[in-house]
């Protein structure tokens, strides 16, 4: 099948319990890899769930027409408070399924779904360097390196890398309203 035949047959739908099990089998699989979060290989699956399913955040699943997982994101304000108005999200993509557009698509709803929830902006945190589908995944949809934090990530295979703060405004300051606190 081509690419495009199979993003027509991916759904993307919230995150719920019955997905729990799926999520943790991506997550163990990312983290053990120690490329590109800073969780510890090993890491419960609690913490897993807690990360997932917290009250801040919606999560959100990319399924496959027989409702297999295939990969997930997370949305939660960036900051509490006063800047709680730009936007955080995480994603991870099942390694049998990266190369198929599961990312890109789950990057594309995450930007409509922060628009909807009244977001200004998108800030990730913490994109390793070393990364690099990822890196050219979040330029590709308008994000900017706006720093760079110098040997932050510990990396499995290559050390010490660095990581980005990448941003995107998602809509016009101008005339914005004051966002409700979150």
């Amino acid at each position: 099948m081509s690419r495009n035949q199979i993003q027509t047959q991916i759904q993307i739908r919230p995150a719920a319990a019955t997905d729990s099990e799926a999520m943790w089998t991506i997550f163990d699989a990312v983290i053990g890899a120690g490329e590109s979060y800073p969780f510890a290989p090993g890491t419960s699956r609690a913490a897993c769930a807690d990360y997932w399913f917290n009250p801040r955040s919606t999560s959100f699943v990319a399924v496959a027409g027989d409702e297999r997982v295939l990969g997930m994101y997370k949305l939660v304000p960036n900051q509490m408070d006063l800047g709680a108005h730009v936007a955080n999200a995480s994603y991870m993509v099942s390694p049998a399924e990266q190369g198929a557009g599961v990312g890109t698509l789950l990057g594309r709803h995450s930007l409509e779904e922060a628009r909807r929830q009244g977001y200004l902006a998108m800030q990730f945190n913490y994109v390793i360097s070393s990364n690099l589908a990822a890196v050219a995944l979040w330029k590709k949809l308008g994000f900017a390196i706006i720093g760079t934090l110098p040997k932050s990530f510990r990396h499995a295979r290559l050390g010490y890398v660095d990581a980005y703060v990448m941003y995107q405004l998602l809509s016009d300051p101008a005339g914005w309203p004051a966002p409700l606190l979150r």
